[in-house]
């Protein structure tokens, strides 16, 4: 098994630095000629070992990963970041072209932070990245320079505890490991206990105005943070028609 990688995250004078994990070099070209149009460095895998060598030798901003690899697949890569390396904070974009509901489920499910499907807009794709790259920015300045509402501890009767500055969240003395979307549903609706949110809205907090994302990827997020607390997972109620909300049983 490989061994999580202990490097900062590439600083560089050029920009954001983005990994392209793609083993189609038409495709891979296409996206690194937009990235760099609009500033971005690129590094480029085109096989899931190459991509973790290149995460081992210097942990890039962002990693874009094709599903269809040769050597060790998209889902295997994704599997050792979040899992052998517990690299959670590390974005994940998935391209993929496979299109069926149940692959972008198990993408997001096992920690992706988005997930795109071929064929795509340059200009969608480019969207997308600037949106989780705007969020993990502001997550890690907050992180640095935390003000006063920042160091907020959320704490419920069930069980609940999130760390906001810090990016913890326990269930019952248990860690959960939650991607920054599902760190940012959850600190949304946990924040807010009986509020009523709509997908929109949601879309809207977490990500920005500008993003271009379905309805449905927010069901799929909250499917997963629903799995990962467990029994916990139940105070996470859908409003039917409207959104969701988060309302503990009362004891």
């Amino acid at each position: 098994m490989d061994k999580m990688p202990s490097h900062d995250i590439v600083d560089t004078n050029t920009g954001k630095v983005v990994l392209i994990v793609e083993d189609e070099t038409d495709i891979q070209e296409l996206i690194s000629y937009h990235l760099k149009q609009e500033g971005y460095s690129v590094l480029q895998a085109l096989d899931g070992r190459q991509a973790l060598e290149q995460i081992k030798v210097g942990t890039p901003n962002l990693v874009l990963l094709d599903l269809m690899l040769p050597e060790l697949s998209g889902l295997e890569v994704l599997k050792t970041i979040r899992y052998s390396w517990g690299m959670t904070a590390l974005p994940v974009l998935i391209a993929s072209a496979r299109t069926e509901e149940s692959d972008i489920i198990m993408g997001l499910e096992i920690g992706a932070d988005d997930y795109i499907t071929k064929p795509f807009s340059p200009k969608v794709l480019i969207a997308r990245v600037k949106a989780i790259l705007r969020r993990t920015q502001e997550q890690e300045s907050r992180a640095a320079s935390p003000k006063k509402e920042d160091t907020d501890i959320i704490k419920t009767p069930g069980g609940l505890t999130m760390d906001i500055s810090r990016y913890g969240c326990e269930y019952k003395g248990t860690k959960l490991n939650l991607t920054a979307t599902e760190f940012a549903i959850l600190h949304l609706l946990a924040g807010c206990v009986g509020r009523v949110f709509t997908r929109n809205q949601i879309i809207s907090t977490i990500k920005g105005d500008d993003y271009p994302v379905t309805e449905r990827s927010i069901d799929v997020q909250m499917a997963s943070v629903r799995r990962k607390l467990g029994e916990g997972g139940a105070a996470l109620k859908t409003v039917w028609g409207i959104g969701y909300k988060y309302q503990e049983e009362e004891t």
